[in-house]
């Protein structure tokens, strides 16, 4: 069979359409972005804020970074170890850590969230999405979805690289410096890859000034001014 092109492929529209998503849920289906370095406290207000909206009868769901990495984008060595693959279908769509896996991991991720948040549900997403023209590639995909353009909201958690690297859940930080002296690239966001901050987030948030409940509200208050929840 020959290749099938795009000409060939044909969206399929249903008939349930989102003023009925919105009705039955009592929501606006929308992404939340949580970007920052690691260690930044992204993955840490996005569920304090998950919790706080299921609290009020709201329909959310967090995608975090290391979680993905499970599955959609596990890792060759993942893939096989765990999911049964054979070497070279793991290698062929498994992701690593290089600057193009890192593209895909956030083009991948960019279009669940994009159904998600089609379907209803606040998507609160945790990833350090570290290049700024992927992340504004996901905003594309949102405000120029098909037929109506879905919110999407860009939450800088801009937490300076010292307190993360005090913090260091994963110990990531010091095996990246430990890298660079020996003079090995490890490509860690923030000591040898660059992060490339948002120019105009919706909101900006500091985990070493502020607490993650203060975080919460703040996201939470958003949504409810913009008419997203009540």
């Amino acid at each position: 069979m020959s290749e099938i092109t795009a000409a060939q492929i044909y969206h399929h529209a249903g008939h349930v359409t989102p003023a009925d998503r919105r009705a039955l849920l009592k929501q606006t289906g929308a992404t939340l972005w949580f970007t920052g370095l690691s260690g930044s406290g992204k993955s840490t207000l996005a569920v304090a804020l998950e919790q706080a909206l299921i609290a009020r009868g709201h329909a959310a769901y967090v995608l975090d970074g290391d979680n993905v990495r499970f599955g959609l984008n596990a890792s060759p060595k993942i893939l096989m170890e765990t999911r049964g693959y054979a070497e070279e279908p793991a290698k062929r769509f498994g992701l690593g850590f290089s600057a193009a896996d890192r593209v895909e991991n956030i083009r991948r991720i960019g279009e669940v969230t994009r159904l998600f948040a089609d379907a209803g549900l606040l998507t609160l997403t945790s990833f350090v999405s570290p290049y700024r023209k992927d992340r504004d590639a996901v905003r594309a995909l949102h405000t120029q979805n098909k037929g109506y353009a879905i919110p999407f909201i860009e939450v800088y958690v801009n937490t300076p690289i010292e307190c993360c690297e005090q913090r260091d859940p994963k110990g990531l930080y010091k095996q990246a410096r430990e890298a660079v002296v020996a003079g090995k690239a490890m490509g860690f966001t923030g000591v040898d890859d660059p992060y490339e901050p948002p120019l105009a987030p919706e909101l900006t948030f500091d985990a070493s000034k502020h607490p993650v409940e203060e975080g919460a509200a703040l996201v939470l208050n958003y949504l409810i001014a913009k008419g997203l929840v009540g």
